[in-house]
């Protein structure tokens, strides 16, 4: 391949013969590899198909990107500059804010980002960079989220300071994850409520209410 062919994961703004690329549907080519990803899975997912679903033209496709790893993998990188919590709640209580959390469309866009990734599971185990992304996507931002929610409840008095909080925020995440991932089940809102009052607050030495 010679010096004007596309080379290069981070590389690919020039195309063949040294034209500048137009990189104007690759936000629509990386959702639609995400939208058929979470149909299909990595394995059924095909360029062709993807190509099909943004209505761009298989050679754009693969003008773009080589193989379907490396597709993939941009498109979880896409997945993953977007996956960002809004605001963690503040209600003046751990529970409560934690509970606040969990709205149905914050938990859909969850089990959405988890259904995507299911299929580069054994990637994952074999690729740094892979496992590197699927956490930017799947537990860094809500762990962030929950790391600054239990900040404030440390700053509220409400529970110790020596706590280990980086254990503590990703404890539920992870465990959505792993739910998701390796035991294929849903990670709905009674599990994820059933996490914070049977796990998340008596690990951070807070009781939660007998009942509601």
């Amino acid at each position: 391949m010679d010096d004007s062919a596309v080379v290069g994961r981070g590389s690919r703004r020039v195309g063949r013969g040294g034209r500048q690329r137009d990189d104007t549907r690759d936000a629509d080519i990386l959702d639609a590899t995400l939208e058929v990803l979470a149909e299909v899975g990595y394995e059924r997912m095909t360029m062709n198909a993807v190509a099909a679903r943004a209505h761009a033209g298989k050679a754009t496709v693969y003008r773009r990107w080589e193989s379907k790893p490396q597709l993939v993998l941009d498109a979880f990188r896409h997945m993953g500059r977007t996956a960002k919590i809004e605001q963690p709640p503040d209600t003046g209580s751990l529970r409560e804010d934690l509970r606040a959390m969990f709205k149905p469309g914050a938990i859909e866009e969850k089990q959405r980002k988890l259904s995507v990734t299911k299929g580069l599971l054994s990637m994952a185990s074999q690729d740094l960079e892979v496992a590197e992304i699927t956490n930017a996507v799947c537990i860094e931002p809500w762990a962030s989220a929950f790391r600054e929610m239990i900040d404030r409840a440390i700053a509220r008095g409400e529970m110790a300071d020596d706590v280990d909080l980086n254990m503590l925020s990703r404890l539920i995440p992870s465990l959505a994850a792993y739910r998701a991932l390796v035991e294929g089940k849903s990670v709905d809102r009674p599990f994820l409520l059933d996490m914070v009052d049977k796990l998340l607050l008596p690990a951070a030495g807070v009781a939660p209410p007998v009942s509601d």
